[in-house]
């Protein structure tokens, strides 16, 4: 299996796991959730760049920690060939541009991310007006640096999604809800 494909199904395990935790304005990095800025320092949980970052730091991959950082963090893809993982951006902000909100890709449909405050990760549909592409985060030499530390020397990443072509069940049980999403 390619590394890509399996350190996407890592980063969709990683975020599915986190349903259920309250958004968090500026919450959440690389460590898991924490307390925001802002709006969002009295609540412990994620923002949606935050559990994006988290979700693909459990796959070994450095994306930033901000929308306009991760929007950079990859090659930009059409919609149709998104991929589990894949990032995907909207532009909820008419009047400033560029991305304001970014998801992680279940499957073509769905999507996992924070939403908003006074909402937790969830999974909603991936079609949204607001749509502005699809990142497929790099694992490759940038800058002289590698990106990503899931396999540095080259290697393989864990083995963690099904074989080409198969279904990976993914159950994560948080905050005492049972989440069950099928990864294709």
């Amino acid at each position: 299996m390619a590394w890509r494909s399996a350190g996407g199904a890592i980063a969709v395990r990683a975020a599915i796991e986190m349903i259920g935790v309250p958004y968090s304005w500026g919450g959440g990095g690389v460590n898991g959730p924490g307390f925001g800025t802002g709006r969002g320092a009295k609540t412990w949980g994620f923002d949606c760049s935050g559990l994006a970052e988290y979700a693909w730091a459990r796959a070994g991959v450095s994306i930033g920690s901000t929308t306009r950082e991760q929007w950079r963090s990859g090659i930009r893809i059409p919609k149709e060939q998104a991929e589990p993982g894949d990032l995907v951006f909207f532009d909820n902000d008419s009047h400033s541009p560029g991305p304001e909100h970014v998801g992680i890709v279940v499957d073509a449909t769905r999507m996992v991310h924070a939403p908003y405050t006074g909402q937790s990760v969830r999974v909603d549909p991936l079609g949204r007006r607001t749509l502005l592409g699809v990142v497929r985060p790099s694992t490759t030499w940038m800058n002289g640096h590698v990106r990503g530390s899931a396999a540095p020397d080259g290697g393989h990443a864990p083995s963690a999604a099904a074989p080409e072509g198969g279904d990976a069940p993914s159950s994560a049980a948080v905050n005492g809800h049972a989440a069950q999403v099928v990864l294709q």
